[in-house]
């Protein structure tokens, strides 16, 4: 068989290459596959019965106008109507053996992350890295599960918002104890490299609810900052959604909804740095990403 390192198509049969062939793995060893376009009924038949989406259909057909509207309001949280956050919720309930139906939340929606501490930890810390230049995963559009690294440059200008909604179920195991969700901002003044914190403490015990903080002004030039969750001297689960580090009119936050918070990216993706990556890890410390009713 001829193996080819690049293929020059006429327009007139590039639609049918691409009609029956696609990629394969396109970094380590690159080659194109037969794309598979027809399937035997009971091929058909086996996905329609693996699918969730027609109790899922169904479950949202009994729903009255008012629970709808109140999904519609969730997904606005999540730039999704409110068909597309229930078919999310209800699929991650039925993979986690949750029967019903969840109440639509303003505060978290579907998956979200989960920092958990037990003895004989006693803390945890996590970060994600926002450097002036870094990597990122995006979809390659109209190209289904495809996905390419992407160079990102964040020109940063103040000010910066940090925010989160969380919810905690924490206890002191000692003096000096704290959870806060904190940005360490670095800056250039007079010739020296400085840093700056803006900070959330989070309440040790507390329903879902959102906190806020802001830094407007800083005379210097900021380079960067990274963004930290840290929780000392303290034992419980903290759940957090929604996390945004908001400056020069964008959100910057990687993974912002929580859906994979331990995502980590390797082979062709090595250089995308880790949504979370642990600063502080101690046998009795986790996180993850979780859907469970709380």
């Amino acid at each position: 068989m001829a193996k080819v390192s690049y293929v020059d198509l006429l327009p007139t049969v590039e639609l049918k290459y691409y009609s029956n062939l696609t990629m394969a793995d396109r970094f380590i060893a690159p080659h194109v596959i037969m794309k598979k376009t027809f399937f035997s009924r009971k091929s058909v038949k086996g996905l329609t019965a693996r699918s969730l989406l027609p109790q899922i259909a169904t479950a949202w057909a009994t729903l009255s106008n008012a629970e709808k509207t109140a999904w519609t309001s969730a997904g606005v949280q999540r730039a999704l109507n409110g068909y597309r956050l229930f078919v999310a919720d209800m699929s991650a309930r039925i993979k986690n053996g949750i029967a019903g139906v969840a109440t639509p939340s303003l505060l978290h929606q579907s998956w979200f992350g989960k920092l958990k501490i037990t003895a004989p930890a006693e803390e945890i810390k996590i970060a994600q890295l926002h450097p002036a230049y870094y990597w990122v995963s995006q979809p390659v559009h109209g190209k289904k599960g495809q996905r390419v690294p992407i160079k990102v440059t964040e020109y940063f200008a103040l000010p910066l918002t940090i925010s989160l909604n969380y919810k905690s179920n924490l206890v002191s195991t000692g003096a000096g104890s704290f959870a806060k969700f904190y940005a360490e901002i670095w800056y250039s003044y007079q010739g020296q490299n400085l840093t700056k914190i803006l900070e959330i403490s989070l309440d040790a015990i507390t329903d879902w609810k959102n906190a806020t903080a802001t830094l407007s002004t800083q005379v210097s030039i900021i380079i960067g900052y990274n963004l930290y969750f840290h929780i000392y001297k303290m034992t419980g689960e903290l759940y957090i959604d929604n996390v945004k580090a908001t400056h020069s009119g964008q959100n910057w936050v990687r993974d912002t909804y929580c859906e994979d918070i331990l995502q980590t990216f390797s082979k062709a993706f090595y250089q995308i740095p880790d949504h979370w990556a642990p600063i502080t890890l101690p046998s009795g410390a986790e996180y993850d990403s979780v859907y469970e009713e709380v």
